[in-house]
């Protein structure tokens, strides 16, 4: 827990102290409270006394209520600030750590839980910094205080306090005992009902094709009756702590008065008085001890989960990225737009088999080349090897000529212009989509994104949608087709001019002339720059200067449409498998 407030900044700690004089400033005034008490009771007691110094005492007695009030304000300020700071700040440095996980960092935390971090967690870590400073610091300190203050003034309402606070102690040793573990279970059970929530969300369109409904239900419910049931376990056994303190708090005060009455019947006449001032004053402080245990209590409740809170934000801040960059901001002149894997093999982290094996090709500036295989054969793999979204297990990625894990990344990503398996749209407008991103700190016109929404053949519908280019894009792209959603994604790779395109299977949603018109403008405006392309239809990759066929992660051949024809089985396979014998024999 304590290890998360590194990221405290000085100016936080600075009004942390500042805090601490106040707390102490508005305790001793709470001190005061009960010495003006007693003032008042002898005055009252005593004949003669002049009702001026009974308005006096009175009146001090206010100044002091007010300024603990004054002194609480100004804390619960200060700490309500350093609190907001505090989690402004660490959202922040989990955004940016997670903005530079690979994807085995992703895949360890998973996204629900992710997600959870990011709000639940950090609300719960910002909760305790603003009680903290409120309780944590100033219980022990009346606490302590007011030991001091009553020490000397009767043994036997000594031990009665002292009775009180240790039923109070053992009280909250037992709670501790049996509530803390369903505190830690209680975050991951967040994390559970996060993730069914988002995938419930997400595949929305799914579940009702499939009459899913009641099993979605059924799912969310059973994380939700854990999660609640948990929730509910914590809430019961600490609300039976109010009760309890009010209990030993009014049996406190009926054993204060108690033994006071016969200690005032014992005292000779003149000591009955200085007695029953004693006990008055006695009985606002062990009030006092007492309610510090209660605030202490409050914070026992809080920091359980808070501390769990803390350790898995911790978490993430502190895992250190399997892939980082180098120091190369470029590559070799003469070979720029070149791509090159030598002997490249792979497998996931943990796994024990290599999905890619011994890959080998050379993919020269301007040239296509294509990859196909059958499903699972390690297509995807391959090419999300080029921007290091996972980094080869052996071998070479060369692209300019310099291995790709001497590249800055932010020089590595300026030379791709890539397309994901499945087009991602974010909540903006078409322009917003398709000028994505930064490019070496260029930005981009409305002709750029004109342009490259053109060559992906989306102009028309782009241009017929409400507002053209500055037509809506819902999150996700929801509110457009699989097509459309393709070719914008296409535009944002083409509008950043990369040295190289990366289509992972991009075309799947295109029909056929689409797919011809948009490659025959791809290589028309955009020659001299490297594609690498994923397909599984023939057609999309027949006139590639180079196809590499994968065959359950390795090589089964290379070279032309026609060379692999005839020399490649597993390619006259799939080629068979999509075209008629007159287009297989022309």
């Amino acid at each position: 827990m304590v290890k998360i407030f590194r990221h405290l900044k000085p100016l936080e700690w600075l009004l942390a102290g500042v805090s601490l004089l106040f707390i102490v400033a508005q305790v001793w005034l709470d001190l005061k409270l009960p010495d003006y008490m007693a003032e008042i009771t002898t005055l009252v007691q005593t004949p003669g006394s002049a009702m001026g110094d009974i308005w006096i005492a009175g009146g001090c007695m206010l100044l002091c209520a007010l300024g603990s009030l004054a002194g609480a304000v100004i804390v619960g300020y200060f700490a309500a600030r350093i609190a907001a700071s505090f989690s402004q700040r660490l959202r922040s440095l989990l955004f940016s750590a997670v903005e530079s996980f690979s994807m085995e960092e992703i895949s360890r935390f998973s996204t629900s839980s992710l997600i959870t971090r990011s709000t639940n967690d950090i609300t719960q870590v910002q909760m305790l910094v603003t009680m903290a400073l409120q309780l944590i610091v100033k219980a022990p300190v009346t606490a302590v205080w007011a030991v001091t203050k009553i020490a000397g003034k009767g043994i036997e309402w000594s031990m009665a306090t002292g009775v009180a606070a240790l039923i109070l102690m053992m009280m909250v040793t037992l709670l501790m005992i049996f509530v803390m573990p369903k505190f830690r279970k209680m975050q991951a059970l967040t994390d559970n009902i996060t993730r069914v929530t988002r995938e419930n969300l997400t595949g929305l369109r799914v579940v009702r094709a499939y009459n899913a409904e009641s099993y979605q239900e059924g799912k969310f419910e059973t994380a939700n009756d854990e999660l609640t049931g948990t929730q509910l376990f914590t809430n019961r056994a600490m609300a039976i702590m109010m009760p309890t303190m009010t209990v030993i708090m009014s049996g406190l005060a009926l054993a204060i008065y108690w033994i006071g009455a016969y200690l005032i019947d014992a005292a000779g006449a003149p000591d009955r008085l200085a007695v029953f001032s004693n006990m008055v004053v006695f009985s606002q402080y062990a009030m006092q001890v007492l309610m510090s245990f209660m605030m202490l209590i409050m914070m026992f409740i809080m920091l359980p989960r808070a501390s769990v809170s803390a350790k898995r934000i911790n978490e993430v801040l502190d895992a250190e990225p399997a892939i980082l960059g180098g120091q190369a901001a470029g590559g070799l002149p003469g070979l720029a737009g070149e791509v090159a894997f030598s002997h490249v093999s792979f497998k996931y982290p943990g796994a024990a088999e290599h999905v890619l094996e011994d890959i080998s090709f050379t993919a020269k500036r301007g040239e296509t080349v294509a990859f196909i295989g059958s499903t699972g054969s390690g297509k995807s793999t391959l090419i999300n090897l080029v921007p290091r979204f996972f980094d080869a297990t052996e071998g070479e990625i060369l692209i300019d000529g310099v291995n790709v894990k001497d590249y800055k990344l932010e020089a590595l990503y300026n030379k791709i212009g890539y397309v994901p398996q499945k087009a991602v749209m974010f909540k903006g407008t078409v322009s917003s989509n398709v000028g994505y991103g930064d490019n070496g700190g260029d930005g981009f016109s409305e002709e750029d994104v004109k342009w490259a929404v053109r060559i992906a053949q989306g102009a028309e519908f782009a241009e017929k949608m409400e507002g053209g280019y500055g037509a809506a894009i819902a999150q996700g792209g929801a509110n457009i087709s699989g097509g459309q959603k393709q070719r914008l994604a296409i535009a944002r790779a083409v509008c950043r001019r990369p040295e190289i395109y990366i289509f992972d299977d991009s075309f799947s949603a295109l029909d056929y002339k689409t797919d011809r018109a948009l490659r025959t403008a791809l290589k028309k405006e955009t020659a001299g720059i490297t594609s690498l392309i994923v397909a599984q239809r023939i057609g999309t990759i027949m006139d590639a200067d180079q196809i590499v066929v994968l065959d359950d992660g390795k090589v089964a051949g290379k070279g032309t449409h026609r060379e692999l024809l005839r020399d490649c089985a597993v390619y006259r396979e799939i080629a068979a498998s999509q075209l008629s014998e007159e287009e297989l024999a022309s």
